[in-house]
């Protein structure tokens, strides 16, 4: 195959290295070559720049080091690096796990201090041993491993997961895999293009999600990995990838208190600030919802427990009321009962200018998050429920913040996109200033 298909191609970055070697190279392949054929250190990336031609071999690749746009540049990672988990024993794994599976750091591989080591980058340096990564220089076939730190203990095995790039666990929100292709087969179009769809989910506003290269990907929290196409007929579709037979790992029993957003809570406080109880989350009465326990089975959706399974504020709920969903009052876990500011009891300051909209409500920067008909917003950069191209990089002068009622299109008032599948968007539930004081 193509040389550099074993590389990951990044348009637009520089990194920043001290251990380098500059070449003068026609192309992006002959550049690889310097890359496989470097013996001044461990190859694991290159930067190929158009205009002057030059090549410069990497010591370091993006997760290892600084990074900054330079326009004219070709950043190329060898997949080999980036990979954080191991295919069978792990004899190739190159990744930066770096303590044992009871989580004593590793000793560098280097150093002989406070086990002197058979194994070392200069007796074996095509196994990888840089700084003290796990690694599998003797093809032990537990895996991965380590003279650890602990003068007690020689060595231990890593806790290295096993690659199962072509499935997914939960709904695929931490799918790694290659599959760059719908599940009807058409192929996907690159994150980083605006052709044949323009979107918003770029790594620069998403750095945390993967978006590289045209893989299946799920940014947004839908019910599993999907991709843009490069069908003009088709804007995206969901990938075909198989759940992993494997479960995914515990992360313990979650959290009793609120800290943060509270999307990790799973205690069993079953009713809303103002003392509504809260409906199940397994039932569509009396509210008709999208967050079905079976279809997000690492949400956390038991009973009718407070949950924040879509990135809110805090936990909420659906209600047994007309009202359909509100907040939950969850203790903070700094031991305050109340610890987010605009709870039901907690005056909070909001200025006129916040509390209604002038002419269109173009210029409205209130936190109303709630439709006309009392439906909850959907965030301006989710694209679950809805599909939309009303997102913050489109429209960098709206402040499209959270899941804000806004009016980014000169529309009659401050409108949202709706998380009822239902209903697309509404107009928000907000009054118009009194004007009489404009002239």
């Amino acid at each position: 195959g193509d040389i550099l298909d074993d590389y990951l191609r990044t348009d637009g970055v520089w990194i920043l290295t001290r251990n380098k070697q500059f070449y003068k190279t026609n192309n992006e392949k002959e550049c690889a070559e310097k890359c496989e054929a470097e013996r001044n250190f461990n190859c694991r990336a290159f930067l190929f720049t158009r205009k002057k031609l030059q090549c410069l071999t990497l010591a370091e690749n993006a997760k290892m080091t600084v990074t900054f746009n330079s326009a004219d540049a070709v950043l190329y990672e060898k997949k080999i690096y980036l990979l954080q988990c191991k295919k069978g024993i792990g004899k190739d794994y190159r990744g930066t796990e770096a303590k044992t599976r009871r989580g004593i750091p590793c000793q560098k591989w280097a150093e002989k201090t406070p086990h002197n080591p058979n194994y070392t980058p200069e007796k074996h340096p095509s196994a990888g041993l840089d700084e003290n990564y796990c690694r599998n220089p003797d093809g032990d076939e537990s895996g991965p491993w380590c003279y650890t730190t602990d003068p007690a203990t020689r060595f231990d095995y890593c806790n290295i997961p096993e690659c199962e790039s072509q499935c997914m666990q939960c709904n695929g929100e931490d799918y790694h895999g290659e599959v760059s292709r719908t599940e009807s087969g058409l192929e996907c179009q690159r994150w980083d293009a605006q052709e044949p769809h323009m979107h918003g989910f770029t790594l620069k506003h998403f750095p945390e999600k993967d978006l590289k290269m045209n893989y299946c990907r799920n940014p947004d929290g839908e019910l599993r990995p999907w991709c843009f196409t490069t069908s003009r007929t088709k804007r995206w579709e969901y990938c075909n990838i198989p759940r992993c037979t494997t479960h995914p790992p515990v992360s313990g029993l979650g959290s009793q208190c609120l800290s943060g957003k509270g999307e990790d809570y799973r205690g069993r406080i079953a009713i809303t600030e103002s003392g509504n109880a809260c409906q199940h989350w397994n039932t569509q009465f009396p509210h008709r919802h999208s967050w079905i326990p079976d279809r997000y089975p690492c949400k956390g959706l038991e009973e009718n427990y407070c949950r924040n399974p879509d990135g809110e504020k805090r936990p909420w709920c659906y209600t047994t009321t007309s009202v359909r969903w509100e907040y939950c009052a969850i203790p903070h876990c700094d031991g305050t009962e109340r610890g987010i500011v605009g709870m039901s009891n907690a005056p909070v300051q909001v200025s006129l200018s916040e509390e209604c909209y002038r002419g269109k409500g173009q210029t409205y920067r209130g936190t109303t998050s709630i439709t006309a008909s009392g439906k909850k917003c959907q965030a301006w950069n989710s694209m679950f429920p809805h599909r939309h191209e009303k997102t913050p990089d489109r429209f960098p002068n709206a402040d499209l913040r959270d899941n804000y009622c806004r009016n980014p299109d000169g529309d009659n008032s401050p409108w949202c996109f709706t998380t009822d599948p239902s209903m697309t968007w509404e107009y928000c539930s907000l009054k118009r200033c009194d004007d009489h004081t404009q002239k």
